[in-house]
Order: C-alpha cells, then structure tokens, then sequence
C-alpha cells in the first residue's frame, strides 16, 4: 500500500496536520473579535492536510534520478543543525535581550555563516528589518514584542 516515498511521506504530513487541527481547534474563542484568533491556523491545518492528499494520490514514480536528489550531503547536514542551534539560541535570549538587538544579531551572524560577503549590505538589512518589523507589530498592530534592554 506505501510503496512509494511521497505516499509515506504523505501520511506523516497529514498526522502532523491533523494533530495541527486538534490544537487549533483548542485556541480560545474572542466574542468580541471580527476574525477570531483560530482561524488562520485551522485554514493552515486544512490546507497541510490537503497537500499530504495530493501527495499521497501524485501518480509519479520516483526514479534513480529523484533518490539522488533526495540525498544530502554532511555539510548540509551540519549547517542545517548549526542554524537550527542558532535559532534556539535566538528564541532563548529574545526576551531577555530584545527583539530588534536578538533579530538583528541573528540575521547578521546567520547569514555570515551561510557564507554571505555583502557585510555593510547585511548589516544595513538585518538592522532595517528589525527595525521596520518592531515598528510595524509595537505602533501599527499594537502587539508588544519583547524590547529588553533597549528602553522604547
């Protein structure tokens, strides 16, 4: 019955998903709110658990070709654990130093890690977008994010 990778693959999705759903389905209900808080994640939630039926129904035969493909090589692997240490060390000091110092430092060291030379270009992005996001979510959404050490 699974005798291809995107059918096996399918099913994992679609469990993710619908466990996705559960705790969507979870979120508390604001009476006074136009759109509720839920309902971007159960569209989310709905939408993953289509894609896995597309994927669990695709016809395609996965050639030698497309298993070469899906190989990745140790260096790969090793940056993909090296970011994902970054990001956990990112969500760690994000309340305690702040969001626009945090956001800032790790996009910059991120992306001198990946190998990016442009660094006054990716000084000049890293801090304008944590600027520009920090003001978009404190002043225009009025939704806090956390400031830290920085005093606004």
């Amino acid at each position: 019955m699974l005798a291809k990778t995107n059918q096996k693959a399918a099913l994992v999705v679609a469990l993710i998903a619908v466990v996705y759903l559960l705790l969507s389905f979870n979120l508390p209900v604001y009476s006074n709110a136009l759109i509720d808080a839920d309902v971007i994640p159960k569209g989310l939630g709905f939408l993953l658990l289509f894609f896995a039926l597309l994927l669990y129904l695709d016809k395609k035969n996965e050639t030698e070709a497309d298993k070469e493909k899906r190989k990745i090589s140790k260096k790969h692997v090793i940056n993909l654990l090296v970011v994902a240490g970054m990001i956990l060390i990112y969500i760690f000091l994000l309340e305690i130093i702040g969001f626009v110092l945090m956001t800032t430092v790790f996009i910059f060291v991120c992306s001198l890690y990946l190998d990016y030379k442009h660094h006054v270009t990716n000084i000049i992005t890293s801090v304008v977008f944590s600027l520009v996001i920090y003001g978009l979510f404190n002043y225009l959404l009025k939704i806090n994010l956390p400031a830290g050490i920085l005093p606004f």
